[in-house]
């Protein structure tokens, strides 16, 4: 059998979170608006409308560009692409075409963080352009129903280049892609809503050289590209994204074993079956006759203007995750875990900051207070619900181990348990956290005269 690679590129599209529409002064509100309620003549391409850019749009996506690493066009502009689909009120979609706003990015990252398969990698963006979204179809057996509140919605596609030759490096790519653009704060990315969907371009080529020593080391550099790929549309998970790679890896091999070259086309990808089916055959560049939008002029920006905008950059998950490690000496997977949620890393840093200030009341050595912090919180000994302040309280307790009256403890724990059942029914209900109300409780009828991590184990023995 031939020895065979996939070749493989993504394009990614996020809806951005600004309050009005790219090119008009519609509410973006396509969840919670009934139908058709949040269109005008502009997004719905009525004859005689303007469209005016959304200004906020364009430095959000100029903001998503720096963090991509891209190269800013100083010099911009918006075209049209034709094409007809029931979703596209105005016959075309305002989008970039050869000039967008960001190009020749890259994006870094840790795969397996923290474990022994820990690699580095990078991956290139070839671009990075600003659009409007298309309005939503919903099936409903033979009918197909139409709601345009999505139309106009601002949308950036970001598109890489074909480096990708696995399955598993797209999802850790499309992972950190994730965390970045919710750390960016302008946009949800909520796959659920699908105002983040992931498109992956696939196809397959034969590996020429078949030394052993040659099969599994990436070939990224100059190869002659396949002369076909296959889109899968719309996807909005990272492990569909995952199972639609690898059924079309599998599902191309067999074509070329049989002499066949697969046809190009897009597809879209059945969850239920775990398999992709033919939509449509794919369209090339010149299928959507681009000519630049005659009703907006095109934009020049000055570098004082990009480079305004890198500031506001907030520190990047990657940024954050490395100085967890050094300024709180987190073990490397913990201070990876943390990075990755915006409001988890908010809530760590807010606690370590009160911790810190009274830090003369710690036993613990000083280099290993972040670390005990993070286990607590990751561990979830402590609620996260709890403000930071009450968990700073709990936090230095734990860390401060006193000799406790088991005796007393006892008692404490039967006197609280039957006094407050509906608290005891929510823990066992599945509501974990209500475990540090008793907490709260028991240290306060012991008098502070009780170790914390001791409360917390009975605790769980008398409530199980």
């Amino acid at each position: 059998m031939k020895q065979y690679k996939p070749v493989i590129g993504l394009e990614i599209h996020v809806e951005l979170k600004t309050k009005t529409g790219m090119f008009c002064q519609c509410r973006v509100n396509q969840f919670d608006a009934l139908p058709n309620t949040q269109v005008c003549p502009v997004c719905l391409g009525m004859p005689g409308a303007l469209p005016v850019p959304n200004r906020q749009a364009i430095e959000w996506t100029i903001k998503i560009g720096h963090a991509l690493n891209c190269k800013i066009n100083k010099h911009t502009k918006f075209d049209r692409k034709h094409y007809s689909y029931p979703d596209l009120p105005k016959g075309y979609q305002i989008s970039q075409y050869d000039e967008p706003i960001a190009v020749k990015g890259h994006l870094d990252f840790e795969a397996n963080y923290g474990t022994n398969k820990n690699e580095k990698k990078s991956f290139r963006i070839h671009r990075v352009h600003l659009e409007e979204d298309t309005g939503k179809l919903t099936h409903q057996g033979d009918d197909t129903l139409i709601d345009f509140n999505r139309s106009g919605t601002p949308l950036v596609e970001m598109v890489t280049e074909a480096d990708f030759e696995s399955s598993d490096d797209v999802k850790m790519f499309l992972e950190e892609l994730h965390t970045i653009i919710r750390a960016l704060d302008v946009s949800d990315a909520d796959m659920e809503r699908g105002t983040m969907r992931m498109e992956p371009n696939i196809s397959v080529r034969e590996i020429l050289n078949t030394k052993p020593e040659t099969l599994n080391k990436p070939q990224i550099t100059n190869f002659k590209l396949p002369n076909y790929k296959v889109e899968v549309k719309n996807i909005n998970s990272f492990n569909f994204v995952k199972r639609a790679i690898e059924f079309e890896i599998k599902r191309h091999i067999e074509l070329l074993e049989k002499g066949e070259t697969p046809i190009q086309e897009t597809r879209g990808w059945d969850s239920q079956h775990n398999r992709t089916y033919s939509q449509r055959t794919k369209e090339e560049a010149h299928d959507y006759r681009y000519f630049p939008e005659p009703d907006i002029p095109p934009f020049e920006f000055s570098d004082e203007y990009i480079e305004s905008i890198k500031k506001t950059l907030p520190e990047l998950p990657r940024a954050k995750m490395y100085r967890y490690i050094e300024v709180f000496k987190l073990r490397p997977m913990d201070a990876f875990n943390l990075s990755r949620d915006k409001e988890l890393s908010a809530y760590f840093e807010e606690a370590m900051s009160k911790v810190k200030n009274q830090s003369s009341k710690i036993k613990v050595q000083s280099e290993k207070i972040g670390q005990e912090v993070a286990n607590f919180i990751m561990n979830k000994k402590i609620s996260i619900d709890l403000s930071v302040g009450e968990f700073a309280d709990e936090a230095i307790e734990l860390m401060n181990p006193v000799e406790t009256d088991t005796n007393l403890l006892d008692t404490t724990i039967t006197k609280l348990i039957t006094a407050n059942p509906k608290v005891v029914a929510d823990y066992r209900g599945g509501k974990q956290n209500s475990i540090m109300f008793f907490v709260g409780q028991v240290m306060r009828e012991m008098k502070g005269k009780a170790d914390a991590k001791t409360v917390i184990e009975e605790l769980k023995k008398e409530l199980a």
